[in-house]
């Protein structure tokens, strides 16, 4: 007779590193390539997410009859998070202290430190309970573990890819799949290294670059594809455009060859896919190498699918701050690689851009003065008049880890009130005005997710940094839809799902209408039905919508 196997669970408590985010609806690589552990020594894999274990306790039972329960959880760089969230210490604890009957095991970044959000320090804490802490690379430590060594272990990048081909098939147990993005790794390491990197990253722990195999990523995307993945982000990496590079430089020049390899084979292995984006992209590398930058952009252009975001660590404008922190460019440095970036990936298709700079301040840094902050407020207003794009504007305090330079140096605390205000200036100066640049009223928003139902319901994209979109209307969880822009908020638009039928729209929702308003909502409820949109605008006028009216 033969007996079933033992069943291992994966508890994703989602991770979200300078280089890798995996925090629901994006799943992690180690996540994968953990289940193609499992599957190799003859487990039977599941898996959950931290946000399933909160709604339904009663998952603890089914976790308690497992032979193996490995639970992948941290937080590096300070986060806003929508549709998921990351483990909390006192969790991750709970799991280990609910837990009697399996062998625990916990990997990921929580063992560098862990720390409640942006503003204070990352400590490395006794994470007491669990059998086994994963140290060095998580799923070459759990092989090793699970072959009778030690919870250690160092990558090899043709293990980790066979490990990721064995484990693609676990995406179709993640409450979002099919709507999942499937982060890819292609380097783990920084060029910067060699230096100490920026003295706040923990990609630097890594050490000097290595690249992933372009045919190992094409085998991966084939697997994920064959279970159902069309939606695929290049972010487990720390420079898109320094991928495939040889020797040691800081910031090497492109290799427009290797990227051309990359990319079309991804196209190659899931013909069908429907999200292709990236995510970090050193400005240092662009504004250091413009011509060879400009060449691996347009790559990237060719293959992608449109509004990817490059995200620029630029950190700050104060060149005190630059020196003080090693950091990659200076703000002169940073304005040119924006403009590069515009250049190529500023062309819109079906109306969004296809490639736009998403820029990330850290402030608590080594050398911030209450100045610094009126040289990043000086620096975005320059950006605003230039006329160049940029998606979004993140700002975000200081989570120093220990081993980084930021560990012992570094302003917390020192400057919170000026924080403060410069975050809300930027929202009120910034944002709302660049987001009407990047998404004109009208412009249709194609494949939104809703995330949360309700009188206004709110939604997203799939791909890099997806607008938070409010929808007038309660909507089902769940739905996909298409939507035309209404209106701007500093972080999120208002779009009306399309088409609108004018003659049946509730009236709280007319007034969303660009250039309607409730005094006119209510002489378009007092005027309805219309028989033709020139109907309608005898009363309305015209607006952006008029294309997506129906009578």
């Amino acid at each position: 007779m033969i007996s079933d196997p033992p069943e291992a669970w994966i508890v994703d408590g989602y991770v979200d590193e300078p280089a890798c985010l995996g925090v629901s609806p994006y799943i992690s690589p180690n996540i994968r390539a953990v289940a193609g552990v499992c599957t190799e020594a003859g487990y039977h894999v599941r898996y959950l997410t931290i946000d399933q274990l909160r709604v339904d306790s009663s998952l603890f039972t089914l976790l308690d009859r497992a032979a193996l329960v490995v639970m992948i959880a941290g937080v590096t760089v300070p986060g806003t998070y929508f549709a998921g969230t990351p483990a909390t210490l006192t969790e991750i604890r709970q799991v280990a202290a609910t837990l009697y009957g399996p062998v625990t095991v916990l990997g990921g970044p929580v063992t560098f430190g862990y720390s409640p959000g942006g503003g204070s320090v990352a400590v490395r804490q006794a994470i007491s309970g669990f059998d086994h802490l994963l140290e060095g690379d998580v799923p070459a430590a759990l092989a090793h573990l699970l072959a009778g060594g030690s919870p250690e272990g160092t990558l090899s990048y043709p293990d980790f890819s066979r490990w990721l081909v064995a484990g693609s098939g676990i995406i179709s147990d993640h409450p979002r799949f099919p709507w999942l993005i499937c982060e890819i790794e292609t380097a783990r390491g920084c060029s910067r290294a060699v230096t100490g990197g920026c003295s706040f990253c923990t990609e630097p722990f890594y050490g000097l670059p290595q690249y992933r195999p372009a045919e190992d990523v094409h085998a991966e995307i084939a697997a994920l594809a064959s279970h159902g993945a069309v939606h695929f982000r290049l972010g487990r990496q720390p420079d898109i455009l320094a991928y495939g590079t040889k020797g040691k430089k800081e910031f090497p020049a492109p290799d427009v060859t290797a990227l051309e390899s990359l990319f079309a084979g991804i196209r190659e292995a899931a013909p069908d896919l429907r999200t292709l984006h990236i995510d970090n992209v050193n400005p240092g590398t662009i504004a250091r190498n413009p011509d060879a930058a400009r060449e691996a952009l347009s790559v990237i252009v060719r293959y992608h699918t449109a509004g990817d975001v490059a995200a620029f660590g630029m950190e700050t404008a104060d060149p005190a701050v630059v020196a003080a922190n090693n950091l990659k460019a200076d703000s002169t440095m940073m304005m040119d690689a924006i403009r590069i970036v515009n250049e190529v990936g500023g062309i819109r298709d079906r109306g969004i851009p296809h490639l736009l700079p998403g820029l990330n301040f850290v402030c608590g840094l080594a050398g911030e003065t209450e100045e610094t902050y009126d040289k990043n407020e000086a620096f975005l207003e320059e950006l605003l008049a230039s006329g160049l794009l940029v998606r979004r504007v993140n700002i975000r305090q200081l989570m120093p880890f220990e081993g980084t330079k930021a560990w012992e140096n570094n302003t917390l605390g020192e400057h919170d009130a000026r924080f403060r205000t410069f975050r809300e200036h930027v929202r009120k100066t910034f944002d709302t005005p660049m987001l009407q640049r990047v998404f004109p009223a009208g412009t249709l928003l194609r494949d939104i997710f809703v995330e949360e139902s309700g009188r206004i319901s709110f939604g997203r994209q799939m791909g890099s940094y997806p607008i938070l979109t409010g929808i007038p209307a309660e909507i089902s969880e769940g739905t996909v839809l298409d939507a035309a822009v209404c209106d701007h908020g500093r972080r999120s638009l208002t779009a009306m799902s399309v088409p609108v039928n004018i003659n049946t729209l509730p009236a709280a929702a007319l007034r969303y209408l660009p250039g309607v308003g409730k005094k006119r909502a209510a002489s378009i409820i007092t005027k309805r039905p219309f028989v033709s949109l020139a109907a309608f605008q005898e009363i309305a006028g015209e607006t952006p919508l008029d294309p997506y009216l129906t009578f």
